[in-house]
């Protein structure tokens, strides 16, 4: 055999060494290859942030917002209530190959890599829609080799688990668009104040140019480099043949309509309750912080989010968004006690102070129908009490200390009822109940009603000096409601974790009648004048059309509008962090916020007048002398009393004789026809109320 014969064969052996190599090298590595496919298939994907992020929800089981460490709004959404156009942009813009691809753009990536070599450093990428959702969901935003890995791994995992429309869901409901919004519903309500369904084309081509860069391409931050952007996105959608020419220049000259920068809020449901509901249960139900934020909870509350919305119009509408005057507004059941919306400022985003919470505020006059329901259940003040409104100097502490109140702008009524008292929120007959009754009965009856914040037991608590929160002052009122009774604020009903099971459960609470029912209902419908002519609350009457009880108070820093129906017991503070004087016209804003929420919240339920209960009279009595009305009277006036304590002697006219035998048949007529009056008035209110 020749040396070239032996070089050939050796030649060919060296050949078949090496397929065979190769071929083993390839089995091995399509072996590897699947073996790695098996076991990303088969391993879980990291529990990502938003999953482990506790949930708020209401009475309904409606999602309210998360508990989130960042801070994050987010409203996640299905991907059939996104509007197509922004799906589009958002494709044509960050990944046109999206529904070819596996994950991986691999060209792209040999693109970047290329660079990356030539400047020894991460300085470039190719990430597809499902690496970026892979990153925002479980990785840093750090350029290293160690995370780039990590995110090939669960770019792939993502890509065998998921569909491309799940995937593209996940991605539009996670990625940042700037100013704290996660997610193009977030987005989509924060910038243009409507859902991510019905945003239009030159919108949806707006927001998909913002996750580029969030801070850049805001259009609060630079309007210029957003309609720039957007001009990119329209160009690329026309490149991938989702839009024409024309509708793309149509979408750029069209003015977009965004909400103004000053009015922007978020976009997170109840946000001051959320917080009022991480306080309660780190505090009094003992779950960490770290548990709310990664712990997957069910926290099921009190709060009715359409309620809650009425009160986030009505503060809206009532306040002034440019002004630096603050407001709180909380609503309770006084039925249950459940809080069913809080609103504890004018704008969670610039202020997070919850003033619902705040015990720093004086009540003013608002604290005066405490103060009453303790002298009507005493017995010692009744509807037809008089004193004479005039300047007095009061002499308490055994006449070794004086105080003398005054009217607001010195308008003094004389002799006056309480019905009068309290429409006018007179402060001198209000002084001259305490004095009759003691302050340290009206610290009793306000301890009993739930105020716990400390009052000075001196004549000025009459009105309204001690400090106390908004929720104190709503609980106390819920308790006149529910006529007497008195159930404690609840917030939270029942905590569930991840599987389902239940952490806490609240108690069933049953009320305790700790007012006498007669004496709640009396002042009920003394507070009701708070809303008629001559009231102060007169001048939103118009909107209410419902029964309603309440009482207003004004202080230098302070205003206050609190009142119930049946249904809700409401309390509305207005007025500045700093102890600010309040201006005549910021004074007028409670009010107008209390009406307006208490309308809309109980817009589809129907006007119920407040129960009688047992041991309460009606008769006619005159004004003038607290004295039953005779038939020589010419002004009369139904009025309600607790049983035992209305009037007995009867107002004669001129010309009636003194020594009248009839006098008792003419009370017993009198309570009687008092008694049917109120009834057929009751009713003639309650169709007025329902026709108008």
């Amino acid at each position: 055999m020749n040396k070239q014969s032996v070089k050939t064969r050796k030649r060919g052996f060296r050949v078949l060494q090496f397929i065979k190599y190769l071929s083993i090298l390839t089995a091995l590595g399509l072996i590897a290859t699947a073996a790695i496919l098996v076991y990303l298939y088969a391993t879980s994907l990291p529990l990502a942030d938003s999953d482990r992020n506790s949930r708020l929800l209401d009475s309904q089981g409606e999602v309210i917002a998360t508990f989130s460490a960042g801070g994050k709004d987010s409203i996640p959404v299905q991907l059939q209530d996104i509007t197509p156009d922004l799906v589009n942009a958002t494709l044509a813009v960050e990944d046109r190959k999206f529904r070819q691809h596996f994950g991986f753009d691999i060209q792209g990536m040999g693109r970047a890599a290329l660079v990356n070599i030539q400047h020894m450093r991460m300085s470039q990428g190719a990430s597809t829609l499902t690496q970026q959702l892979a990153r925002n969901l479980y990785l840093s935003h750090e350029k290293t080799w160690t995370r780039k890995a990590k995110e090939a791994m669960y770019t792939a995992q993502l890509e065998m688990k998921y569909s491309k429309d799940e995937i593209l869901q996940m991605y539009l409901n996670e990625i940042y668009y700037g100013h704290g919004a996660y997610g193009i519903e977030a987005a989509a309500q924060m910038y243009f104040g409507k859902s991510a369904k019905k945003l239009d084309l030159a919108e949806s081509a707006m927001l998909a140019g913002i996750p580029k860069g969030p801070t850049y391409y805001s259009p609060y931050n630079h309007m210029k480099n957003a309609k720039d952007r957007q001009k990119i996105v329209l160009k690329s959608m026309i490149e991938t043949g989702k839009i024409t020419q024309k509708q793309a220049d149509s979408a750029y000259e069209e003015m977009l309509n965004f909400k103004p920068e000053g009015e922007r809020k978020t976009v997170e449901n109840a946000p001051y309750f959320r917080d009022y509901i991480r306080s309660l249960a780190v505090k009094e139900l003992g779950i960490s912080e770290a548990m709310l934020d990664h712990g997957g909870l069910n926290i099921y509350t009190t709060l009715d989010l359409r309620v809650q919305k009425a009160a986030e119009m009505a503060v809206v509408k009532g306040m002034d968004a440019k002004s630096e005057l603050e407001t709180a507004l909380v609503s309770i059941d006084p039925r249950t006690g459940y809080i069913k919306a809080m609103v504890g400022g004018k704008n969670y985003r610039t202020n997070q102070i919850n003033h619902v919470l705040t015990t720093t505020r004086q009540p003013g006059s608002a604290f005066k129908p405490i103060m009453y329901l303790a002298a009507l259940e005493s017995k010692q003040l009744t509807s037809a009490s008089i004193f004479n409104s005039q300047p007095t100097l009061f002499h308490y502490d055994n006449d070794r200390k004086t105080y003398k109140p005054g009217n607001f702008g010195d308008k003094y009524l004389g002799e006056i009822d309480l019905r009068q008292a309290i429409a006018a929120s007179d402060n001198i007959y209000a002084v001259n109940t305490i004095m009759k009754i003691s302050p340290e009965q009206v610290v009793n009856m306000a301890q009993k009603l739930g105020i716990t914040s400390k009052l000075s037991p001196v004549p000025s608590l009459a009105l309204g000096t001690s400090p106390v929160s908004p929720l104190e002052m709503a609980s106390a009122f819920s308790v006149i409601a529910a006529g007497g009774q008195r159930t404690p604020p609840v917030a939270i009903l029942q905590v569930t974790d991840a599987a389902g099971r239940v952490l806490y459960e609240s108690p069933q609470t049953k009320a305790d009648t700790v007012v006498e029912p007669a004496a709640a209902y009396v002042l009920t419908r003394l507070m009701e004048s708070v809303f008629e002519n001559g009231g102060t609350g007169n001048r939103v009457s118009a909107t209410i059309k419902r029964p309603v009880a309440g009482k207003t108070g004004t202080t230098n820093t302070d205003a206050w509008l609190v009142g119930f129906t049946p249904e809700l017991s409401t309390a509305v503070w207005v007025g500045y962090d700093q102890g600010k004087a309040i201006s005549t016209s910021d004074g007028r804003r409670a009010a107008p916020i209390f009406a307006q929420f208490t309308e809309q919240a109980l817009a589809s339920v129907p006007p119920k007048i407040f129960s009688v209960p047992d041991q309460v009279v009606s008769v006619y009595i005159n004004p003038e002398t607290g004295k039953l009305a005779g038939n020589g009277c010419e002004e009369k006036r139904l009025e309600v009393f607790i049983q035992g304590t209305e009037p007995t002697e009867v107002c004669r006219g001129e010309t009636e004789p003194l020594d009248n035998p009839q006098d008792d048949k003419a009370r017993e007529a009198q309570n009687q026809k008092g008694v049917q009056e109120q009834k057929r008035s009751w009713w003639s209110d309650f169709k007025r109320w329902w026709v108008e």
